[in-house]
């Protein structure tokens, strides 16, 4: 079996370190990196870190509107297709990327593979809810994180056969963990001490491109206890200097921004911190896994079983939310709802069976 996987940035690389090693000692799999994430700090790290192989296609594709960047791809990745001829493209989450991908594979009559499928936050306004929702519906096999996503796909009445793997990332959670638990340098070098920093994250277009919001998210940040470490995204980075608010977090006592962090390095400071403050959908799972507190500065989640088990608040941008739900006490219970670590080879299994 030949599989064109598709990825483009730092979850995907993530999720696909789960499975480009057990896929590639039982079929040949081509790597595509479609570079949506190009600049070096959140692309080349993380293939180092995890092992990831080297990609037989960089495409350097990133920059330009959603609209933009998805036509490149889908041009792009349509050409792959015809030179490499897989029996199947895989695909993960919820990118430009994915749907990229996912479309030109379907147009080409190249049987889909989407691994994270079924996720749903309801919320249009993100265009990650558009990418997702599209992906599935124009796969022919759709591997599941959880059975609360089988059950959302099957209301959808999806076309393409519906498995439950559980989260790749899961498998990378439990690898990477002792590792990432074991810097203690890291803490020391962004937060001085464990267990009483805030971890934040922030990214979102909803958060950081409406310069209303912008400013909102920042009244917020400065606002929370602290201490606080904040890894800024370039796109974050990039808005707060054009607004004129850059300073005001770099100059605050308590607040320490650092430049973007590889796997490992963020997954140390996630597991040694009070709590996570985000708007990201995937370090909302790794909080979960780490058994971390979060609170999203959000009003919709695609994780909703982070907030059904307690461990994780939507508060959008509200203040008195997000201090209220950072003295909340930590949950008794941790259930695995992701699944117990072996996704990736049922992922694998899966594929196979789809070209038996």
């Amino acid at each position: 079996m030949r599989v064109l996987t598709v990825i483009g940035n730092r979850p995907q690389f993530v999720k696909a370190a789960a499975v480009s090693g057990p896929l590639r000692a039982q079929a040949q799999e081509v790597l595509v990196h479609t570079g949506q994430h190009y600049d070096d700090e959140l692309s080349q790290i993380f293939f180092d870190e995890l092992g990831l192989p080297r990609p037989e296609h960089r495409l350097n594709l990133g920059g330009g509107s959603n609209s933009e960047q998805t036509s490149r791809m889908l041009a792009a990745v349509a050409d792959l297709l015809e030179a490499e001829q897989p029996d199947a493209l895989l695909v993960y989450g919820d990118t430009n990327s994915t749907l990229a991908g996912a479309l030109a594979a379907a147009q080409a009559s190249v049987p889909v593979a989407h691994v994270e499928a079924g996720m749903r936050s309801f919320d249009r306004r993100m265009p990650e809810e558009l990418n997702r929702v599209l992906t599935d519906h124009a796969s022919s096999l759709l591997l599941c994180p959880s059975e609360s996503a089988a059950r959302q796909l099957r209301n959808e009445h999806v076309h393409g056969k519906v498995e439950v793997c559980g989260d790749v990332m899961v498998d990378v959670a439990q690898l990477i963990a002792p590792r990432a638990r074991a810097r203690t340098d890291v803490v020391a070098g962004h937060a001085g001490s464990s267990g009483d920093y805030l971890l934040v994250t922030a990214h979102r277009a909803g958060n950081v491109d409406d310069p209303h919001r912008l400013q909102g998210l920042v009244e917020l940040l400065l606002a929370l206890p602290r201490p606080l470490v904040f890894p800024l995204h370039p796109r974050t980075r990039a808005r707060l200097e054009r607004a004129n608010l850059l300073t005001r977090l770099s100059s605050a006592d308590g607040i320490r921004l650092a430049a973007p962090l590889g796997y490992v390095e963020f997954t140390a400071l996630l597991h040694h911190a009070r709590a996570v403050v985000t708007d990201s959908g995937g370090v909302q799972k790794e909080a979960y896994l780490a058994s971390i507190p979060c609170v999203t500065l959000r009003d919709t989640t695609e994780w909703r079983e982070t907030v059904d088990t307690g461990w994780n608040a939507l508060v959008d941008l509200d203040l008195e939310k997000a201090l209220s739900a950072l003295d909340q006490p930590v949950p008794d219970a941790h259930p695995e709802v992701y699944g117990d670590g072996r996704a990736g080879e049922r992922v694998v299994q899966a594929l196979l069976r789809m070209a038996g």
